[in-house]
């Protein structure tokens, strides 16, 4: 045991070092560097001498696993200005009204006419809406569109939590090629990955000729599969080509 305190003792100047690649990402600091020391102590407990890696490299692999899950799966609850929250609500209004005014989704451009601010002011707002709130909920009893649909031309959106930071992750392009072609597409479609501009569940069921149902179906059950992947890849630990090590 003193042993194991010991090795985890002197790795923690590691773990901060590798938390400050990830600030700004939405998890304070502190609780950046506590996700990575549990990543550490995984490390250790899984580290075998035999392995032809030093330490470091092994621990470094663990710990930025345990911080990319914590972002993966983070609380997206966020505290607001009232005069922010009072600004999406209005949004909520004003992008009802136009849904129902023009029998579509309403642009970036008309939502800010609308309000009276410039378009840029809008796209931060969405950023807001899609932490703060049900985004999938329809916008009015009879209405086929939802807050999700009003936000093509921003940010990519993540209704599970799972995709919102994913492509910034370095594991991402290899999760993907795990999924089938149309999962694969499907995804980077919807969260604008690979610099692509995100797409709504109509534009792209348009694009696959099918209903905008089927394609959040398809959605649905291609981030389960990355959610098991994840999974599995922390279970497993990191193999010997990721660590560097000749075969």
């Amino acid at each position: 045991m003193a042993a194991r305190d010991r090795m985890i003792e002197s790795n923690l100047r590691l773990v901060v070092k590798i938390a400050k690649r990830y600030m700004n990402r939405g998890l304070p600091f502190l609780d950046l560097i506590e996700e990575g020391n549990m990543g550490l102590i995984k490390a250790v407990e899984r580290f075998k001498l035999s392995k032809e890696c030093r330490f470091s490299t092994y621990a470094t692999w663990w710990i930025r696993q345990s911080i990319e899950r914590a972002l993966v799966n983070q609380s997206r609850t966020i505290r607001l200005p009232v005069h922010v929250s009072d600004d999406i609500n209005k949004f909520i209004k004003i992008s009802r009204e136009l849904v129902h005014k023009f029998n579509r989704e309403p642009s970036v451009a008309e939502i800010a006419e609308a309000m009276g601010v410039d378009p840029s002011y809008i796209r931060r707002l969405m950023v807001l809406v899609k932490k703060t709130y049900s985004i999938e909920h329809p916008m009015g009893e009879n209405s086929d569109y939802s807050l999700i649909d009003t936000i093509e031309d921003t940010s990519s959106v993540d209704p599970s939590g799972l995709i919102e930071d994913l492509d910034k992750f370095a594991h991402v392009t290899e999760w993907l090629e795990s999924l089938g072609d149309n999962e694969r597409e499907i995804l980077t479609l919807r969260f604008g990955l690979e610099d692509r501009e995100p797409q709504t569940l109509d534009t792209i069921g348009r694009r696959f000729g099918v209903t905008r149902e089927r394609i959040r179906q398809i959605e649905a059950k291609s981030l389960e599969k990355l959610r098991k992947i994840m999974e599995e890849k922390e279970l497993s630990g990191p193999s010997d080509a990721e660590l560097g090590l000749r075969s």
